[in-house]
């Protein structure tokens, strides 16, 4: 017999399977108490449930935890963690301190299908998409690293590691709802933050289901031809069409996007550059977070020199963009942002 996983279940679907047993719906309160306040990654941790009923659980039922196989720490004290999953697949997340800053960047996919040029995931072949008792997971497991390594509570969390969250809609926002919700880590929504490659249509449905995470846009270039060579998704999904995207976001959420802008060596970091992004930037509501470019393995882009980095910075500041220089962190160990998978050892796990 097959078991089920019971964090796919919704509480009412626990007490509805409760009820057929004879048992009464609190005991499915409870279980779904141990699951997500409480964290519990087996039945024998639920000690206030009968042995009887804990057996059962057992027989029936499976809890696919996910756990921690090899972390690393940068100088810049960041740490990556791989993340092993039921299946044996591996993501990988990252601890992130900055000041009083705790932020976990955590995967929604098991690889990535976007093929973005500048990307070691997305050299990787998409395997499966998350579950949200995974990602749940994923960011427990960072919190308490931060809580082990630095006596820190994790006050930030980016879904921007590996996979693209708007192409695992339903199982990223359930995530978001467990993180959230006071069942379960009690996180306020302004804490999180959803970066995508864009993807329009699932970012008006952002906005048509009220969701009140912070939005980010993977933009790196502000006209279509040079989008299209370093993300090819922006074939279906033009600027013109993630504009009007994004403003329907913001006029049922309130919420701007922020650009992410990668400054590539001689493709996107001239002067011309920087005014047709703040040419968007009118158009949308939203600020720029202008990053460091982290090399990978086989990529062909560098760093742009640090000239070229102010002075376009300075070009935007002039215009009146709301701008800042995002460093990069871990880039030793390949945590920065771009690089996960990069030099990871369970690659051939990955891509089995």
């Amino acid at each position: 017999m097959t078991k089920v996983d019971i964090r796919a279940l919704s509480l009412t679907e626990l007490e509805a399977l409760f009820a057929k047993q004879n048992q009464q719906a609190y005991r499915a309160k409870q279980v779904f108490d141990w699951l997500w306040a409480k964290r519990a990654i087996s039945f024998s941790e639920m000690t206030n449930l009968s042995k009887e009923l804990r057996n059962y659980l057992e027989e029936n039922y499976i809890i696919n935890a996910v756990e921690i196989s090899e972390s690393q720490v940068s100088s810049d004290g960041t740490i990556k963690c791989a993340m092993k999953l039921h299946d044996a697949y591996v993501v990988e997340s990252v601890l992130i301190p900055n000041g009083t800053r705790m932020t976990a960047c955590i995967s929604s996919q098991v690889g990535c299908s976007l093929t973005c040029s500048f990307c070691a995931t997305g050299k990787l072949k998409r395997m499966r998409n998350l579950s949200a008792d995974e990602i749940f997971d994923q960011v427990v497991l960072v919190k308490n690293t931060a809580n082990e390594h630095y006596n820190k509570s994790l006050t930030n969390i980016v879904y921007m590691g590996m996979g693209e969250p708007l192409l695992n809609y339903a199982e990223v926002l359930n995530s978001i709802d467990k993180i959230t919700s006071p069942k379960g880590l009690g996180m306020s929504p302004k804490r999180i933050t959803l970066s995508t490659a864009g993807v329009a249509k699932m970012i008006i449905k952002l906005g048509d289901d009220s969701v009140k995470v912070n939005l980010a846009l993977s933009l790196h270039a502000a006209n279509d031809e040079k989008r299209n060579k370093i993300m090819p998704i922006n074939e279906t999904n033009s600027l013109n069409s993630l504009a009007d995207a994004l403003n329907y976001f913001y006029t049922k959420t309130g919420t701007r996007a922020t650009f992410e802008y990668i400054v590539f060596k001689d493709f996107n970091d001239s002067i011309k550059d920087a005014d047709e992004l703040i040419a968007y930037c009118k158009r949308v509501k939203s600020k720029v977070n202008i990053i460091e470019y982290n090399p990978i393995d086989g990529g062909e882009f560098k760093q742009t020199s640090p000239e070229r980095l102010r002075a376009f910075k300075q070009k935007l500041d002039s215009s009146g963009i709301i701008c800042n220089i995002r460093r990069s962190r871990g880039k030793d160990i390949d945590a920065a942002c771009g690089q996960l998978a990069n030099k990871n050892k369970f690659s051939n796990v990955i891509l089995k």
